[in-house]
């Protein structure tokens, strides 16, 4: 059965040479229920705002599937809120996910998913700097994005919470349909 493996919200704000100054990518599972409202999941921040957040990119998911994908090419362990997710995920392909497609989650909250991640310098840096040279183009050539989410009903999830498909558009594209990797 899909469910979440947990809920992130940030830990820390860090300095980031980017041209913000700051990044919020230090996420890190919280316990108990967590409330998810149309801007996201409370507690939660995002420095960047024109790449991240907004109605549209409210939650970010990412699959455990994909996350041990990555523990085993980068040999370290990778626990939920490494990719800045909101959201880890088991059970659910969520790279063949269609936009438009809708998740109830536990019994109250539906998301929808609009876009897939675009892989940025600062995911890079955060993820190891010079000791990963060339991640964004390695990321996006994995086709291993996880989706963002805009909230449809707001209301509280927590770690453990079954997902469930309750929409999928007939035709629309997944995320990796529409994804660009950036030039």
């Amino acid at each position: 059965m899909p469910h979440l493996v947990a809920v992130c919200t940030v830990r820390a704000l860090r300095p980031d040479p980017g041209t913000i100054g700051i990044t919020a990518i230090d996420k890190g599972a919280v316990e108990g229920p967590v409330r998810v409202g149309a801007y996201g999941v409370y507690a939660d921040v995002q420095a960047d705002r024109k790449h991240h957040g907004g109605l549209e990119k409210a939650v970010y998911a990412y699959a455990q599937e994909d996350a041990e994908y990555w523990e085993r090419e980068l040999g370290r362990a990778l626990p939920p809120g490494f990719f800045g997710e909101n959201l880890r995920t088991e059970g659910i392909d969520v790279n063949a996910a269609v936009v438009g497609e809708q998740w109830r989650i536990g019994e109250r909250v539906v998301v929808e998913v609009t876009l897939p991640r675009t892989p940025c310098q600062t995911f890079a840096r955060w993820v190891g700097g010079a000791d990963e040279r060339g991640w964004v183009k390695r990321f996006s050539d994995a086709r291993r994005l996880g989706p963002y989410l805009k909230v449809i009903e707001t209301g509280r999830v927590t770690a453990g919470d079954e997902i469930t498909v309750i929409e999928r558009p007939e035709g629309a594209p997944t995320i990796i349909d529409i994804y660009r990797a950036p030039a």
